[in-house]
């Protein structure tokens, strides 16, 4: 069993890197990628557990990407040396987070509730505060019950503290993960909100940008979803991923090794996907 996709509380997850490396290995995974939102300040910490651990490690990221409608994430397996673009890229993405948890909290400040973003870092202590961490401290201050009823209630699309965040260019994304040595993968891909008859077309436009792989499985869809995302991924020449976006506590239907209908994540995912394809990437 294994994982290509968690997270930890290095952006939203509720275990350190090192304790999530130490999870995986209690749960049984034989190797574990860490792909937090816009950040690898966790990598150094997660690769130095895992060694301890016994458990393979894939060093990741996941990048929010400009997207008309859904939601975009790009994951980037494989990190093992990453490049000056990459870490531009990341400071863009940071800044752009910065300045809408700026204008969520002055819409919540509107309608009564003051909240400082020095506040949120001072409790959090992550380069990648975002919505997550601005409902978990409005459930901690008693303002609503759950992280969920914040979203409902305040921080969704459509409800009044929402805010619009600036994702990175697809193609620039696609570049500064292979120039780090890594392979960019599209998460969760029923994300993008398309129907299944655009879905192939987008998947087939995204491939020529240079998308490495798709993340069929995900515990956000069904499992007839999941496979025809891989038959429709391999078609198109994906190498395809799973991963359980898994982030702890604070995403307790998310179970480490785990993915679409509670499936455990074969290692057919590493050995004969990901692994050939990062092989074939860095032989040129």
């Amino acid at each position: 069993m294994i994982d290509l996709h968690t997270h930890s509380s290095a952006s939203d997850g509720s275990f350190s890197p090192s304790e999530l490396i130490f999870y995986c290995a209690e749960k049984g995974l034989s190797a574990a990628a860490l792909t937090d939102h816009d950040t690898l300040s966790g990598l150094e910490e997660a690769s130095k557990a895992a060694q301890q651990a016994k458990i393979e490690f894939i060093p990741g990221i996941e990048l929010n990407i400009q997207w008309p409608q859904g939601e975009f994430h790009m994951l980037g397996l494989g990190i093992d040396n990453p490049s000056g673009h990459l870490y531009s890229l990341i400071d863009f993405l940071q800044e752009n987070r910065k300045k809408r948890n700026d204008e969520i909290l002055k819409k919540l400040k509107n309608i009564g509730i003051c909240i400082s973003r020095a506040e949120l870092e001072d409790f959090f202590h992550t380069p990648s505060l975002g919505r997550p961490h601005i409902a978990d401290y409005l459930a901690l201050k008693k303002i609503v019950k759950t992280r969920q009823q914040a979203f409902d209630r305040y921080l969704a699309k459509g409800r009044p503290c929402y805010a619009e965040r600036r994702g990175a260019d697809v193609e620039d994304a696609v570049h500064a993960i292979k120039k780090s040595g890594g392979l960019p993968v599209l998460a969760h891909p029923m994300s993008l909100y398309l129907s299944w008859g655009k879905l192939p077309g987008v998947l087939e436009e995204l491939f020529e940008k240079g998308i490495a792989g798709i993340e069929a499985w995900h515990p956000g869809a069904r499992v007839a979803e999941c496979k025809r995302l891989e038959e429709t991924g391999k078609r198109i020449g994906f190498f395809i991923t799973a991963g359980s976006d898994f982030h702890g506590e604070k995403r307790p239907d998310r179970k480490i090794g785990k993915t679409a209908g509670q499936k455990p994540i074969d290692e057919r995912f590493l050995i004969d996907e990901l692994q050939p394809a990062l092989i074939a990437a860095r032989n040129g």
